[in-house]
């Protein structure tokens, strides 16, 4: 799911839309928080934003993750293309990174669906520090 947002100065609404990926043969997810934080975060206590807000370290448990820098399709992705010659039906990949993961995904279809607007995302806001 994505959780759209923007400054309500804008005039932009937030949506949240639920990103299906059907048929997916291949997903990869690799971290991208550096070992020197890992380290730092293994306490237990960090795998939930209650226990773990006030603590030094990365706290796992926040029911989100920003998604910066994006998603971005691979084009002409041989594994896609592996996949579609194997199977018969188109395939795609995609790239998808976040501020803790990369994932990528080999997928055939997409669908997109918009929340109805009593689904707020996530259940809680981080604090601005």
């Amino acid at each position: 799911m994505i959780h759209a947002t923007a400054d309500p100065r804008s005039g932009s609404t937030q949506t949240t839309l639920r990103y299906l990926f059907r048929h997916c043969v291949q997903a990869d997810c690799t971290t991208t928080v550096p070992a020197d934080i890992w380290r730092e975060s293994l306490d237990d206590r960090l795998i939930t934003y209650q226990t773990g807000v006030d603590l030094d370290g990365y706290v796992w448990g926040v029911d989100w993750q920003l998604l910066y820098p994006g998603a971005t399709l691979v084009t002409d992705s041989p594994t896609a293309q592996r996949w579609a010659a194997a199977v018969g039906i188109d395939f795609h990949e995609v790239r998808i990174q976040t501020n803790a993961h990369d994932l990528t995904l080999v997928f055939s279809d997409l669908k997109i669906e918009e929340l109805p607007s009593e689904w707020q995302g996530p259940g809680h806001k981080l604090p601005i520090r």
